[in-house]
């Protein structure tokens, strides 16, 4: 992977209540392609999710971001305004089968770098198990 920036995430969880904040800044790699930014970087010991790669690919024109982790513990996280899909989600205990529907994306990267925002919400077809508020901040070298 070629380490090009450094990549800061900032995220909230949300369930019946009670708030956890999870914090990360790791190294990666930033680029845009088309109308869409790419942000990737490799997990550790420290996500949980050691030997995988996730990237996060945001549209420019704030319809749409996908989540995808790759490797031993894969998953799929379609997040887009208007829609609600069903994705797979490995947790590294077993797989789920999550609806996923967007609150918020907002993208104000440029080729420099900059920040995307997303907030969604997580059901399991009966009820919503959660919702997520997420900042990513790319900085270049």
């Amino acid at each position: 992977m070629n380490y090009n920036c450094l990549i800061c995430i900032d995220g909230t969880l949300d369930q019946q209540g009670e708030q956890e904040r999870i914090q990360l800044k790791t190294r990666g790699s930033f680029l845009r392609r088309g109308n869409s930014f790419f942000i990737t970087y490799e997990e550790t010991e420290t996500t949980g999710y050691a030997g995988c790669t996730t990237t996060v690919k945001v549209a420019a024109d704030e319809s749409r971001v996908a989540m995808l982790r790759f490797g031993p513990a894969s998953s799929q996280l379609i997040i887009e305004k208007g829609v609600r899909h069903v994705c797979h989600y490995e947790t590294g205990v077993g797989a789920l089968t999550l609806g996923v529907a967007a609150d918020e994306i907002r993208c104000q990267l440029t080729d420099a770098g900059g920040q995307a925002f997303f907030s969604y919400t997580l059901d399991d077809g009966t009820q919503e198990l959660s919702r997520n508020l997420v900042e990513v901040t790319v900085t270049l070298d």
